[in-house]
């Protein structure tokens, strides 16, 4: 009976010795537990409708964390695009900014210049497994400010003409070429423009949302330097550009033309970008607009001085400058940015284009852009695609960027608008802009 006791005694030790080693496992487990921090926003950065923007993340972060056990990637859901810009300013005020974050385009250059974002060409000189030139070229650069690489691209668009094919036929017009030019679009507009149900004033009409800047794209043109010091208004390619938009717009005889003119199909042409091509050739996006009329797009017209080019927008990713992983914030930022696997399902839950030349112009990739396309309906190929993107204009990346942009923007429809001499009024829009940017 004794020996019993004594026995019962050595068993309830070793349970309460292995009760406390499993215990401290778990808790050893927990203390080794690394969270990296992402910030996102939920939704399209391209502002079209999207019901699938966390698919490709979960499927990123399930992958991340199978590989690397001990770590997990942690998001919060729910901050809309209009809220992250505050959302993550108030994280940065009280130092619990991401360890990897989205960057908005117009917040690039402020956490570039006040040293938010980490420096990572050290790590992409260090990485032998790491090339750039597997990046469309425009879209890495737009990662770039000051010389120094900052981010890096996860998705990109480029800005596209949309042409209405029904219009056109029904005016006995040609679909334009894919190397047309400015003349071929101001000639097409001209014809098109017209008074059709007979009450004095044009009702039909050649372009809409068309502005001088989509124009000085394609003609060769830069707004400014790429350091920001000095705007280039009067430089000949600029100029042209305005007063080729001016001539656009005298063809609608004062007649302003809004976007219900472009949706009821009185309209030839409008620039659009790639998702918003995506999204409304697709159901039921598609019945919602432009569905009483045949519809395609192709390249910008190419001005007299330069090419078939157009403005490319990219989304960017980065790392924080405090993070404490670096090397687990690099390798998580790489594979969201960098893994041809997860870059091709880009195509399948969003609506923008892979930064990689490879994904992008892949047969694959037009593969899953019909899918989502009625029968007969055309896809862009991905060789065009690539040729647009790789060749696109990018914005010049300076603090004030935005703030200039702006102010010369308004500036140029106050001349449109107000028939204002067009060489004079830049001389002094040139004036203005430098005196801005040397302050």
């Amino acid at each position: 009976m004794g020996n019993i006791k004594v026995y019962k005694k050595v068993w309830i030790g070793l349970a309460a010795l292995l009760c406390a080693a499993a215990l401290l496992i778990v808790q050893n487990s927990r203390k080794k537990e690394i969270v990296l921090e992402f910030g996102m926003f939920t939704g399209s950065n391209w502002d079209v409708a999207t019901a699938n923007s966390f698919v490709l993340i979960d499927k990123a972060i399930a992958r991340f964390e199978a590989e690397h056990p001990g770590v997990r990637i942690h998001y919060y859901s729910g901050v809309l695009k209009e809220d992250y810009s505050e959302w993550f300013s108030r994280k940065l005020l009280v130092g619990r900014e991401p360890d990897v974050f989205m960057v908005l385009g117009t917040d690039f250059n402020q956490f570039s210049s006040l040293g938010v974002m980490k420096n990572l060409d050290e790590l992409i000189e260090r990485d032998a497994a790491f090339e750039p030139d597997r990046y469309f070229s425009s879209a890495f650069c737009t990662g770039q400010y000051g010389g120094i690489q900052y981010a890096l691209p996860y998705e990109t668009v480029p800005t596209l003409m949309f042409v209405n094919k029904t219009l056109l036929t029904k005016e006995g017009i040609a679909m334009p070429d894919q190397d047309w030019t400015w003349e071929d679009l101001f000639a097409i507009c001209e014809k098109v423009t017209k008074d059709t149900n007979g009450d004095g004033v044009p009702d039909q009409f050649g372009i809409f949302n068309y502005d001088w800047k989509d124009a000085v794209c394609s003609n060769g043109g830069e707004i400014f330097d790429s350091d920001g010091t000095q705007g280039y208004f009067t430089d000949e390619r600029l100029v042209e550009s305005v007063k080729y938009i001016r001539q656009l717009n005298e063809l609608n005889q004062g007649q302003k033309v809004v976007q219900e003119d472009f949706n009821n199909g009185n309209v030839a042409f409008m620039p659009l970008t790639f998702a918003e091509y995506r999204t409304y050739k697709t159901y039921p996006y598609k019945i919602k607009r432009y569905a009483n009329f045949q519809w395609d797009c192709i390249t910008m017209p190419a001005g007299t001085k330069g090419d078939n080019l157009s403005q490319v927008e990219t989304l960017l990713m980065g790392i924080s400058s405090s993070t404490g992983e670096e090397e687990l914030a690099w390798e998580f930022l790489k594979l969201l940015t960098y893994d041809e696997e997860l870059q091709t399902e880009i195509f399948r839950y969003s609506q923008g284009a892979s930064v990689l030349k490879a994904v992008t112009q892949s047969s694959e990739m037009e593969s899953i852009v019909q899918e989502d396309m009625e029968e007969g309906d055309t896809v862009i190929s991905g060789r065009l695609l690539g040729r647009v993107i790789e060749e696109g204009h990018i914005e010049p990346q300076f603090k004030r960027y935005e703030q200039a942009i702006a102010l010369a923007d308004s500036e140029i429809s106050n001349i449109l608008e107000n028939d204002k001499t067009v060489d004079s009024s830049l001389k002094i829009l040139q004036r203005t802009i430098n005196n801005y940017l040397r302050q």
